[in-house]
């Protein structure tokens, strides 16, 4: 423990348009890490903040991710997002936050060296971006590669790059996409902070396209592995690598499963909360999604999987030393759940080598996959029910979205291909597909010039005027929350009927439990240990445990207060609840007095049903959240 000692957060304050910089201290007690920092920073500036934890490049695996932060363009309000390893190098410019601010006279790559003990250089490069976009690895890997060929040589240990692609361009969902270099050779294990379009942000307000960083500058990092395993054994009765091997056994391999990472482990447990088709598998019997799941997850798209990455144990780290292996990779392509989910049998698609297609085609555009996969969902299933017309949306062809006599090879490579186009269209701002102000925007647009039914076969999560976000792909209430930041995992996600009050209670601790893990700058694959050791680790390091824990409440309330969630604009949102509870009904067996209520009053009136439900989660959390 550290007694008598002032701590401090650096933060690089760059103002793209006039190249002028400087370094601004913030006491740790006053901010912890990247949520509270981050929510400070843009609320005065509106800037976009990329940072790492207090303990980036210690000896606690996980603890090596990069934080982007800001006003989100397509949510609307604050948001979060992150990305794998990326952290690692960051630290060796001696800051924990960069803060970019105004913007670049032309399209620009920010450049950010730091050797051995010298101050920062910073210099901005303009680029002739589109030619880029289209070199050989298309999009944000040949942005990454030509970047990396031009400056790649001015680092003395390898640097780590971010780049946007056309979809910050042309949407307001643009991701940001890095992977890691090792020995002058970029790999192929790309990482995303996807959620949130901070890609978009960094292109579209910053006209920064993007960011190569690196250095050799050596801190104080915690080193120490006889004090970190005294703390694991005084708590677990096992030191720290063994627990933190015990706690990332889902993303490496879990033996009674047969297979590993979010994809292996979600597709063999789901069974009958399967959902294909823009979520049509929900109005299906049981025995029917059972037997979607059967035929076209089990014995073939997770067999393929298992197949060719988990058996030939083809697997690889974000960037850090892990023991998760949570990358599982097939060549170029990294099979993550809900990439393969949303651009896979929400789209129809049941076949790897189809869902590698698109999913690839997606990425090197930039896109938010689980986003991008939520828009084409809904609109291949508005084309198939004859909502939308193929000329409506530049295609040539209607997509097979039904599951009676679906080839799964020759039809997911049909729906691929259609896929395809669509995010061409998209690229290309086509009339009915410009995406520019947001899918929300999109789908009221189209409700009004084509079919008004359009909207209501589009899941997502409004917020305010026209912020909107596709739900994490799991079937439960929790995902369509009516909460500050959602597309996270900021919520209860839990497959339990919960009563909607409770629902709302249970939100508001997993965001505070998240966010303990957010401004440590930890990876949540490891939270089965984090979540109870990180305040334990700031008390012992900084002596500030209960501070520590006030400000994560507090911080949790400040983004809290600025929750504008709208309720449900979409029938099929509605339906989604419904028939989760009445799945728990009839196939859960679940006998609780509140869930059958909850049934009959859905079934006399669904439209008041919903918004009485969506209140009252609204209320749980809101409670749980008031700062007095």
């Amino acid at each position: 423990m550290v007694q008598n000692k002032d701590f401090y957060q650096k933060v690089l304050l760059v103002d793209v348009n006039s190249k002028f910089y400087r370094v601004d201290r913030f006491k740790v007690g006053d901010y912890f890490g990247p949520p509270d920092l981050g929510l400070y920073l843009a609320a005065k500036y509106n800037s976009l903040n990329i940072g790492t934890g207090l303990l980036a490049g210690s000896i606690f695996p996980g603890s090596n991710r990069l934080f982007f932060s800001g006003f989100s363009p397509c949510w609307g309000g604050f948001y979060i997002s992150s990305m794998g390893g990326a952290g690692l190098v960051f630290d060796n410019l001696g800051i924990n936050t960069l803060s970019i601010v105004g913007w670049a006279r032309f399209p620009s790559i920010l450049y950010l060296n730091r050797i051995h003990g010298e101050e920062i250089k910073v210099d901005i490069f303009p680029i002739d971006l589109h030619p880029v976009w289209q070199e050989d690895q298309k999009g944000v890997y040949a942005l990454i590669e030509h970047v990396y060929k031009a400056y790649g040589k001015y680092y003395e240990n390898d640097p780590r790059i971010l780049a946007t692609g056309p979809a910050s361009e042309a949407t307001d969902f643009g991701a940001i996409c890095s992977v890691p270099i090792q020995n002058g050779k970029i790999s192929s294990v790309d990482t995303w902070a996807g959620r949130g379009g901070f890609g978009t942000k960094m292109l579209k307000q910053h006209n920064i396209a993007a960011v190569i960083y690196g250095g050799t500058y050596v801190d104080e990092d915690f080193r120490d592995r006889k004090v970190a395993d005294q703390w694991f054994e005084d708590k677990y009765k096992e030191k720290m690598a063994a627990k933190d091997i015990e706690a990332t056994t889902k993303y490496r391999f879990e033996e009674n499963f047969g297979t590993g990472g979010t994809f292996g482990v979600n597709y063999t447990t789901m069974d009958g909360s399967i959902m294909a088709f823009n979520y049509r598998s929900i109005y299906l019997k049981e025995e029917k999604r059972i037997e979607l799941h059967q035929k076209y997850i089990l014995e073939h798209y997770l067999k393929q999987f298992n197949q060719e990455i988990i058996q030939k144990k083809s697997q690889k780290t974000c960037g850090e030393p892990c023991a998760a292996v949570c990358k599982k990779m097939y060549g170029i392509y990294k099979k993550d759940y809900e990439p393969y989910q949303a651009l896979g049998p929400l789209c129809g698609i049941f076949d790897q080598r189809a869902a590698e297609k698109l999913v690839h085609h997606a990425d090197c555009y930039g896109f938010d996959a689980i986003a991008i996969g939520g828009v084409l969902a809904w609109l291949m299933d508005c084309l198939d029910r004859d909502l939308l017309s193929p000329a409506d949306l530049g295609v040539s062809h209607k997509p097979v979205f039904e599951m009676d006599n679906f080839r799964i090879e020759t039809d997911s490579m049909h729906n691929a291909d259609l896929g395809v186009a669509i995010l061409d269209g998209i690229i290309n701002q086509e009339e009915n597909l410009d995406l520019s102000q947001g899918a929300r925007e999109l789908a009221k647009k189209l409700s009004r010039e084509k079919n008004e039914k359009v909207i209501h076969h589009f899941v997502y999560n409004g917020f305010a005027r026209r912020g909107w976000m596709v739900p994490n792909q799991y079937w439960t209430p929790g995902v369509l929350s009516p909460m500050a930041i959602m597309g996270k995992y900021y919520m209860f996600y839990g497959d339990s009927f919960v009563p909607p009050r409770e629902l709302g209670r249970l939100n508001a601790r997993r965001f505070e439990q998240e966010l303990i893990l957010d401004t440590f700058g930890m990876c949540r694959f490891h939270r089965k240990w984090a979540e109870e050791m990180i305040p334990e680790i700031i008390g012992s390091l900084f002596d500030m445990k209960d501070l520590f824990l006030k400000k994560v409440h507090q911080t949790a309330c400040h983004i809290n207060t600025r929750n504008a969630s709208v309720f449900w604009e979409s029938e099929r949102n509605i339906d989604f609840v419904y028939h989760f509870l009445k799945r728990k009904q009839t196939v859960g067996k679940e006998k609780s007095q509140e869930l059958t209520q909850w049934i009959d009053y859905f079934e006399r009136d669904k439209k008041e049903a919903a918004m009485n439900f969506w209140y009252e989660i609204h209320k749980g959390m809101t409670e749980s959240l008031h700062n007095m």
